[in-house]
């Protein structure tokens, strides 16, 4: 699911959420009584639902107050016991610039609270810090088919949660321009063979989000809404919140007064 989102105005809104919502009827299968089914769960009697996944690939093509940007992956760390903490509570977050795009495959990891951060650093805010976007990562998982699988050699951008490419219009698609007639390797493996340099250029951020379904009764026969998705939050791209920029209520009446 290719997706073009320039950030280059600050009329937008503060926060961009992007989601997904799954429904339908699921896959399902005929399982003989007594029997359980191994790949799957039970939803009706003699009825199974296999557990399967479904993965999306958002392409951002990221242009924060500018075309030069540079990303960062920004996770927390908990201090060392020591003179600076004494109650062994302090713990700080620590930004690491993605400088190539060999660099620029990443994985989630919410032990460390981790995203990843677009920064213009040729423009600042009130604070003397560059204007950035932040991606905030959802629900999310990795493929458990294995590399040989067909569908990991065809998708192979389901193996990162974060692909960082330069920009170039001839890449559109996370899995290339045929994923059903290639044999494997195209798409976002071929972009970043060359591992071009990211900083402080037009980069392209390739988000991989996957909804991981073990099915269940309430499923079937149709299946209620899960949502899945991610959300692009500005880091001192404002100067202070931009929503509190309201105009002043009028007196009480004056709407009403004709003169």
């Amino acid at each position: 699911m290719p997706v073009w989102l320039p950030i280059v105005s600050r009329e937008l809104f503060e926060e961009s959420p992007a989601a997904i919502r799954l429904t339908g009827v699921i896959s399902n299968g005929a399982e003989r009584p007594g029997d359980k089914p191994r790949w799957g769960e039970m939803v009706a009697p003699g009825v199974y639902g296999p557990i399967h996944q479904h993965f999306f690939n958002a392409r951002l093509d990221m242009m924060v107050d500018g075309p030069d940007n540079s990303v960062y992956e920004v996770n927390t760390v908990a201090d060392a016991p020591g003179p600076e903490n004494p109650h062994h509570n302090a713990f700080h977050a620590e930004a690491t610039l993605l400088a190539s795009e060999a660099q620029a495959q990443r994985i989630l990891d919410p032990l460390a609270g981790r995203f990843w951060k677009v920064v213009n650093p040729s423009v600042r805010n009130r604070l003397g810090e560059p204007v950035a976007y932040k991606l905030m990562p959802g629900e999310n998982v990795l493929p458990f088919a294995g590399p040989e699988a067909s569908v990991t050699k065809r998708a192979a951008f389901m193996t990162r949660h974060l692909w960082v490419t330069r920009h170039d219009p001839r890449e559109r698609y996370a899995a290339g321009e045929y994923p059903n007639q290639h044999p494997g390797g195209a798409g976002l493996p071929i972009y970043v063979r060359d591992d071009a340099p990211l900083e402080n250029t037009d980069v392209v951020l390739w988000y991989t989000f996957g909804a991981h379904h073990i099915v269940r009764p309430e499923d079937w026969p149709v299946m209620p809404v899960a949502t899945i998705g991610f959300m692009l939050k500005p880091v001192g791209f404002f100067d202070r919140n931009p929503a509190l920029d309201v105009p002043r209520p009028m007196p009480h009446g004056e709407c009403c007064n004709s003169g």
